[in-house]
């Protein structure tokens, strides 16, 4: 089954959460959230949005995202019980990235169910489900929208970096973390550091 990875092409057409992109005169209808929209160009413009290709039985959708940070958050997100892709563009439309990784790891349920579409059981799970999924060393990182291997220190610091704080403060009170406790898991580590960090 050949999937869709990218789209390359003119941007022919964008609405409220869905666009059209024109690939060599075929035009391809992309469902995207509100962070995505923000970010895409005037019509007529050439653009480039990665692809997640959904497919059931009975149905075929594109799901568009300007970077890999966004459709990795997007891809953990579907594993949550009960979220399926259009519920995941809501939650990636109702709360920047940043602040979503955030509140999953602070396990801020008040603030996930802020989102319209989701209630507080669902937002339980939310955090249940992805509090450390989310940097899972063997998916893409959600942070960098990479998928090389990095070290958990790395991949902590990179984290707090993405949620607004500078490289040295969260290099320094990573380093004190994984010093007292070399096991802990990326979560728990990006946990206590913006315990420690606030």
């Amino acid at each position: 089954m050949s999937m869709i990875a990218y789209l390359k092409g003119e941007l022919a057409w964008k609405g409220q959460d869905r666009c059209v992109i024109d690939v060599g005169g075929v035009g391809y209808e992309v469902e995207i959230s509100a962070q995505t929209l923000d970010k895409l160009p005037a019509a007529e413009k050439e653009l480039k949005l990665l692809i997640y290709h959904h497919i059931t039985d009975n149905d075929q959708r594109l799901f568009g995202f300007v970077n890999g940070k966004e459709k990795n958050l997007f891809e953990r997100l579907i594993t949550v019980k009960g979220i399926g892709p259009k519920l995941a563009l809501t939650i990636l439309s109702g709360l920047p990235a940043n602040v979503l990784m955030e509140a999953i790891v602070m396990q801020d349920t008040s603030s996930l169910s802020s989102i319209s579409g989701i209630g507080k059981k669902t937002a339980e799970r939310m955090v249940l489900e992805l509090k450390d999924k989310l940097f899972d060393e063997t998916q893409p990182s959600v942070v960098t929208g990479s998928s090389q291997s990095r070290s958990k220190r790395e991949e902590a610091v990179s984290a707090l970096e993405a949620l607004g704080f500078s490289k040295r403060d969260s290099g320094r009170v990573v380093n004190q973390i994984t010093g007292k406790d070399p096991d802990a898991s990326i979560s728990d580590i990006v946990k206590q550091a913006l315990a420690e960090l606030k």
